[in-house]
């Protein structure tokens, strides 16, 4: 569609004015010539934070000429952030040209990808069959139960998250579990309590 000078003025105008009241802005892009044309400006939701918005278009911007450039993206707004605030999906899907439910099955498929911030202190129980075997899933459903939360999240008050993971590398003392960054071997309950009440 070509867009005559008037009309062209006053898509410089509206722009200037989108600046200060996105809202506004948003009605004046949908009607007139100009509708629909690659001047339009982006049309930001309104409850997505100007900070959010702005930086994980960014991210977006230097990650958009990889291949597959979704996951990439993904691995660095959570590299920066610390997890995929849920605020960030429709922006990405916008980016991206992408559905929302498109964004947010990623995210959730891939168990690395987190959508709140970790707690102080992380805990990793190893599910591998050889801790499965000594324990390991007992030991899951008592911590489970203990903190309150299950496996992805994260304690009410942010202290502990609780995560699963497919061995540590200490399968012959199992069941092992990982506390803020430490392993621990031939795991049970008791002991898990006390190490988590020491942390503290």
């Amino acid at each position: 569609m070509v867009v005559d000078g008037a009309a062209r003025r006053q898509v410089q105008t509206s722009r200037r004015q989108w600046s200060k009241d996105p809202l506004a802005g948003l009605l004046r892009w949908n009607t007139g010539p100009w509708a629909g044309t690659s001047l339009s400006p982006r049309q930001r939701s309104p409850d997505v934070e100007d900070w959010v918005s702005d930086r994980v278009r960014e991210i977006v911007a230097a990650h958009r000429g990889e291949r597959g450039a979704l996951l990439p993206i993904l691995h660095a707004i959570q590299a920066e952030y610390g997890h995929i605030d849920p605020q960030a999906i429709p922006v990405i899907a916008e980016e991206l040209n992408l559905s929302r439910a498109d964004v947010h099955g990623v995210v959730t498929f891939y168990k690395d990808f987190r959508q709140q911030p970790r707690g102080r202190t992380t805990v990793r129980i190893c599910r591998a069959e050889a801790c499965q075997a000594v324990g390991a899933d007992a030991l899951a459903q008592q911590v489970q139960a203990r903190l309150g939360v299950s496996f992805g999240e994260t304690t009410a008050g942010g202290e502990v998250s609780l995560e699963s993971v497919f061995c540590l590398g200490n399968c012959a003392l199992g069941p092992s579990v990982e506390i803020g960054g430490q392993l621990h071997g031939r795991m049970d309950g008791v002991r898990l309590d006390a190490l988590l009440a020491a942390d503290r």
